[in-house]
Order: C-alpha cells, then sequence, then structure tokens
C-alpha cells in the first residue's frame, strides 16, 4: 500500500447511504488495492509505500519504511531477481520501474549516512537460536531482535552470509555491502557465533536456554552424479569454486573450461572461469533453452562476457583432456532423451552445476521433524517442523531457492515464532484484491522513459569488481516517480477537479479526501477520471 491516508471514509452514515442526497444507484468510496509489484515480491515488502517516499525525496524514510520487511535492501538492490518489476503494470504502458534500483540506493545511502533503525520492542525475556547466517537466519534474527527476543546465531562457516558470501561472486555483490548490512542486523543485539557447527539440535537448545530454534542451514551441498571420471581431467563442483574463489583463493582450471548444468550457478560459474584466465568457458545442458533454470538475465550477462552454451547434450564420460556427450533431444512432453550419437569435447577441467542439498541429516534424529529424499524439511503454515518449538526455512523447506525468498521465510518465520513464544498465533491481514492495468485510468501516451544503470562493458571486465553502478540521486527521484501507485491514491486532485457537483473535498497533505453524498449524484466522474483506481463505485444498500 502507498503511504497511509486518513479518513477517507465517506461523511454519512454507511447505512442510510440512499436516504441521503440525490437518488443514485452506486456512490464512490477511496479503496487500497493491492499493487502487482507488492503482491509478486517474496520478501514481501511494501514496494509502493517506500516508492511513495522515495519519488518525494523522503530517502531515509523510505529506507525505514523498507527496512520493516527487509534488512539487506543494499544486497537485494544487487542479487534479487527483481520479479516485482515482472508484475509491474507499467509493462503495459512502456517498461517496468526499476525497483531493484531504487532499492539499491537507498541500502547504500543508509550505509553511507549512517542510519540507524527506530528503537526495537521491549524485551520479551525469551530467547531464540538461529542455526545458519544464510539470508533466512540473518531475516529471521533480524525480526525477531526488533520484537523484542534475544536472538543469537550459530553459523558453521567462517564468515557470516551463507550462499550470499560463498555462492555470489563479488562482481554481482561486493562483499564490504554484504557485511555493512550484516552488522546492522548485530547492532540490533544479535550475537553471531562463527565456525560453530550444530549436529545436536535438541542438545544446544537445553544447554543455551533457547525457547525456540529456526533452522535454515541453507543447501551447500553439490548434488552428485555417477559420470565416469578417468585421469588428468580435473572435476570440481560449481559450489566448491565459488566457495575457494570468494576465500580469495585462484584454482587453476586451465584454458578449456567445460560447466555441466544451466541455472544460475552455472552462469556464476562459467563467469568466474573467464576471470581466471579461461579461454574458453563452454556451459553444457541436457536440456534446451526454455527449460533452462538460470534467470534470462544471467544467461545473458554470461554470453555476452564470452561464455558459451551447447543445448541438448548430456555429459557420458571425462576422460584425459576431454569429455563424451550424447546429443539429446525433446520428445512430444518436453522431456529430453537420448539419441546414440555422441560427441567429444575438448576440457582441462569441468565444472558440475547440478544443483545443491541441505546437509539435513542431523535434523532426522530431532522426533517429529520429516525430512524429504533431497533433504529438504516438511513445515507447516506457520514454519514449524513436527517438533514442537523448531521451526526452519530458507533453502531447507521446499520451494524456490533465492535470497529473496529466503529473506521471506525468515520474517515469516520470525512472526510466527513470536506469535507461538506469546500464546497469540500470528494471523496475517487479510490481503487485498490485486489491482492490474486494466483497472488503471490512464492516458494513452507516456513521456517517462526508465533510467539505465550503467555497466562496465564486457570487454573491460577483469577480476571481481562490481561490473553494475547504481543510479544517481537525480535519476533515483526520475524512476520513483515513474510509480503509478496502482490502486492507491497518491493525491492528484483529479477527483477533486472532476466532480461536477463539488462534493469532494480535499482534507490536507497526507489525508486524501472525503465525499459529500448529501452533493453526490453517482456520476462516476471522479472513478473515471482516477488514474491509479483508487476509487470504486458502490452499490447503493437497498
Amino acid at each position: 500500500m502507498n503511504v497511509p491516508l486518513k479518513d477517507m471514509s465517506p461523511l454519512v452514515d454507511m447505512t442510510r447511504r440512499q436516504a441521503v442526497g440525490p437518488t443514485r444507484t452506486s456512490h464512490p468510496a477511496y479503496v487500497d488495492l493491492l499493487p502487482p509489484c507488492n503482491h509478486a515480491c517474496p520478501a514481501g515488502e511494501d514496494i509502493q509505500g517506500w516508492l511513495s517516499l522515495a519519488q518525494a525525496g523522503k530517502f531515509r524514510q523510505a529506507w525505514e519504511h523498507l527496512m520493516q520487511e527487509n534488512p539487506m535492501p543494499a544486497v537485494h538492490g544487487r542479487v534479487c531477481y527483481h520479479p516485482c518489476e515482472g508484475g509491474c503494470n507499467r509493462n503495459e504502458l512502456d517498461s517496468h520501474v526499476s525497483i531493484h534500483a531504487v532499492e539499491r540506493f537507498l541500502g547504500d545511502k543508509a550505509t553511507a549516512e549512517g542510519w540507524t533503525l527506530p528503537p526495537k520492542a521491549a524485551s520479551s525475556g525469551k530467547r531464540v537460536l538461529v542455526v545458519g547466517a544464510g539470508p533466512s537466519g540473518l531475516s529471521a534474527a533480524y525480526h525477531l531482535a526488533r520484537l523484542g527476543h534475544e536472538v543469537e546465531i550459530y553459523e558453521a562457516g567462517p564468515l557470516p552470509g551463507g550462499m550470499m558470501h560463498f555462492g555470489i561472486p563479488a562482481y554481482r555483490l561486493p562483499r564490504d555491502v554484504l557485511m555493512q548490512e550484516v552488522a546492522r542486523i548485530e547492532e540490533l543485539g544479535v550475537r553471531i557465533f562463527l565456525n560453530r557447527k550444530v549436529d545436536d539440535v535438541l542438545a544446544e537448545k537445553t544447554v543455551g536456554a533457547f525457547d525456540a530454534v529456526f533452522v535454515a542451514i541453507g543447501a551447500q551441498a553439490a548434488k552428485h552424479i555417477d559420470i565416469p571420471a578417468r585421469d588428468a581431467a580435473r572435476v570440481v563442483s560449481a559450489i566448491g569454486l565459488l566457495h575457494e574463489v570468494s576465500e580469495g583463493a585462484a584454482p587453476k582450471l586451465g584454458r578449456r573450461v567445460v560447466v555441466y548444468g544451466a541455472g544460475n550457478t552455472a552462469m556464476d560459474a562459467a563467469r568466474t572461469a573467464k576471470r581466471l584466465g579461461a579461454e574458453e568457458a563452454l556451459i553444457v545442458f541436457f536440456s534446451d533453452r526454455a527449460h533452462m533454470e538460470a534467470n534470462t538475465a544471467e544467461a545473458e550477462e554470461a554470453l555476452s562476457e564470452g561464455v558459451k552454451i551447447k543445448w541438448l547434450s548430456s555429459i557420458r564420460d571425462i576422460g584425459a583432456g576431454d569429455l563424451q556427450v550424447e546429443v539429446m533431444r525433446i520428445d512430444d512432453k518436453g522431456v529430453p532423451q537420448p539419441t546414440g550419437r555422441f560427441e567429444t569435447l575438448q576440457a582441462d577441467s569441468v565444472v558440475l552445476a547440478l544443483g545443491q542439498q541441505a546437509e539435513s541429516k542431523f535434523l532426522g534424529k530431532v522426533p517429529g521433524v520429516t525430512l524429504k529424499t533431497d533433504g529438504t524439511v516438511i513445515v507447516g503454515p506457520d514454519m514449524m517442523t513436527g517438533a514442537e518449538g523448531i521451526f526452519a526455512g530458507g533453502d531447507l523447506i521446499p520451494g524456490d531457492r533465492t535470497v529473496t525468498t529466503a529473506v521471506g521465510h525468515g520474517k515469516k518465520a520470525a512472526r510466527h515464532i513470536d506469535g507461538w513464544l506469546r500464546h497469540r498465533p500470528y494471523v496475517a491481514p487479510p490481503q487485498a484484491p490485486i489491482i492490474d492495468f486494466a483497472g488503471l485510468h490512464l492516458p494513452i501516451y507516456s513521456d517517462a522513459m526508465p533510467s539505465q544503470q550503467q555497466e562496465v562493458p564486457p570487454e573491460q571486465r577483469e577480476g571481481f569488481t562490481e561490473v553494475t553502478a547504481g543510479l544517481s540521486e537525480a535519476q533515483v527521484l526520475h524512476e520513483a516517480r515513474r510509480c503509478l501507485s496502482c490502486g492507491n491514491c497518491y493525491e492528484c486532485d483529479n477527483c477533486f477537479a472532476a466532480c461536477p457537483e463539488q462534493a469532494i473535498s480535499k482534507l490536507g497533505i497526507g489525508r486524501g479526501y472525503r465525499v459529500d453524498l448529501a452533493l453526490c449524484t453517482g456520476c462516476a466522474a471522479c472513478f473515471e477520471q482516477c488514474p491509479c483506481h483508487a476509487i470504486d463505485m458502490v452499490p447503493e444498500l437497498a
């Protein structure tokens, strides 16, 4: 929703509508509908709300509004695949609002200017253990701390961040940006214990006197496949490669590198191989482009940097400096099938990027916890496992494996944990109807083309320096003002100007309008002139 508007109700007793004023069949009423960007956000951000503040130049208020839902805007502005922009109604007009770029600007500005958050809630006296300092664990810890709980995170690795640190290359997410946002979470009182692996959740819960546990260990173990491999060729996992590089190592892969798989991790592995000196980085995938798991933008970035992709090819044997692939075909059900035809490719190294799985066997020892065959954990709608007081989220549970989804899981879990601890189960507020483009009343032209983030040209990219720049303040203001405020009043005065009976009065900035039904004829001029559909015509009561 947008910036809250107060006192938007008509100036009459709602049970006496038809008895007041002129005879009519319906009357206008101000509404708050759900914009599609908000609906599409896995982290549950009120995107339109903070955009409306940003477009007014109220950057700190916009950041604080954003931080109510997501503790890492500078990270998300860089690594989120922004489904919000795919849902943006402005796509039907010209092109979507660059939401991620505005979010990144707010996160970077908060760090540069040292903004701090408003005081958190009073102490609840409850202690919560979070296992894993990845995006879901950090998000849960942040929200739990703001709700007044004492939170400790046990992280098995040497640094916080999980796959944000060890799985996303620095050219996409500079490590100082990540660590600055982690530090802000710690400033709330969250304590992070590194190199602290948990093997027995119940024992840790008892020894630490924790009232609840949230397990968010992610999926950092590479999936293994049975491919015969002979001498000389170096075979590594994509996760292992990215992990090594994030720790400052520069593994020698040779001149020709083949990456097997076509997800986002495969794209990152191939781009990393190029940065490590490979003359040729070839992605081999057993299906076609239509079934590629990687985000389209990630694939295009890889191709722009000289990475090549060989579709419909399945590796059957890895030899000394070469590998054998079988040509595949897509059947009428869209499933890859072998053809019996083989090709030989030259390769000094083979990087396997066929997905990750959670190392969750230790949770199988907890009575009530149910594991699926892929290692994921079954949770209820409240994010609780079958064990009382043990919650789970992020890549550890079935679902999309993205940073933004994991952060959303952490927030959702925190609210349910808070409700469980206080014996007041959390109930999500009802969702307003979604407003689509057809429901808007917009002019037929567009004169607000999007701002473009500058990128280092592919031929000039060296090492792991960030390749995409942020927007300037002027560009951010322009971009935020491209928001159509779908379904939410932004006080444009169109309704006020359109009313032929002067039945609409202004209540002051931030308070919206009032309809005097003693004057309103129900002509719907205000409804038709409201560009964002913040007015509905409501049938009169009998």
